[in-house]
């Protein structure tokens, strides 16, 4: 099966099914442009691979070495001649990632190869102490190079205990800063590759190595990052009697027009919590229903971002008698 893969190309998924070890054992991969089908892993990288391993048990397993590199040089010699260099580099460009211990594998890989700089986006609200607990010998093993950190959160993981005491011990390695929504998950090791989800459950990555594709995700992160707040400072006042920052969030997105559960979602909040906020954001604006709230929220201003020189406006809320100036 596997040669057949390496003359053609790909094979369908469903012709490898009676041979899941070709999965398991990544010599097969899924295509990123139809995931019907599997695409070869080439066979230089299946060598350096399975060598890898070989090396690990040379004292009991000499004979195995040379049986990898014939079978490789076997292989090799059934696909289609390329110029040296041209083939590698397109077909590692895009690497889908399928399951989680071979997501796991990758990012253990690269992490154990950066030397300078990681760029992280991490959505949802407050991070469960397991993925922390999960991804800290990561953390330390960079620390410990002198790689420095960058993570991205939203306003929500503010109040995460576990965040807080994982930033603690990492000191002054990683910088952390927040913002009312981020994009899906992101990481960017050395500026040259970046993991990001392909599926809802993350069950499946892509590993991206294209130039052009890491430049573009860095300069996402960068603008971001200016953008969001630092951890350590104190989220900006509303500039609204009684109106709260992630009030105002959610006042802009109800807006837009999105309903309860896209806004808890996009601000990594419960859509319980997200309607405990709306209906006191209807009591503080005196609407007594969906309609009457959007007219009020356009009417002091919370449908859109606010900039620094709102802070400061006179607003008056129904029921004021004259503006309160904050």
């Amino acid at each position: 099966m596997y040669s057949r893969a390496v003359r053609r190309g790909r094979v369908a998924r469903r012709d490898a099914e009676p041979v899941p070890c070709l999965l398991e054992l990544a010599l097969l991969h899924p295509d990123p442009d139809d995931m019907a089908w599997l695409v070869p892993t080439s066979p230089q990288e299946v060598m350096t691979r399975l060598l890898r391993g070989v090396y690990d048990e040379v004292s009991a397993s000499q004979r195995r070495v040379g049986a990898a590199v014939a079978a490789v040089e076997r292989y090799a010699g059934l696909g289609p001649a390329t110029q040296a260099g041209s083939g590698a580099a397109e077909g590692t460009a895009i690497r889908v990632l399928d399951g989680l211990s071979r997501i796991q594998a990758a990012m253990d890989a690269a992490t154990e190869a950066c030397t300078t700089e990681v760029l992280t986006v991490q959505p949802g609200g407050i991070r469960p102490e397991h993925e922390l607990t999960e991804g800290l010998h990561r953390a330390l093993a960079l620390r410990g190079r002198g790689v420095r950190m960058r993570d991205l959160y939203t306003h929500v993981a503010r109040h995460g205990q576990g965040l807080l005491n994982y930033l603690e011990l990492m000191g002054g390695s990683v910088e952390a800063r927040t913002l009312d929504e981020v994009i899906d998950r992101l990481i960017l090791f050395d500026r040259t590759v970046a993991f990001i989800p392909a599926n809802a459950d993350r069950t499946l990555a892509l590993e991206l190595r294209h130039p052009a594709l890491v430049e573009y995700l860095v300069t996402v992160f960068e603008r971001l990052w200016r953008l969001a707040i630092p951890l350590t400072a104190p989220l900006p006042d509303t500039g609204i009697e009684g109106i709260s920052h992630r009030e105002q969030s959610i006042a802009a997105l109800l807006a837009e027009g999105h309903q309860d559960a896209v806004i808890a979602e996009r601000l990594g909040i419960s859509v319980r919590t997200c309607r405990a906020h709306i209906a006191r954001l209807s009591e503080t604006l005196g609407a007594a229903s969906r309609t009457q709230l959007g007219v009020r929220i356009a009417q002091v201003g919370l449908d859109g971002p606010r900039h620094p020189a709102d802070i400061g406006s006179s607003v008056t809320l129904p029921g004021q008698q004259s503006p309160t100036p904050r």
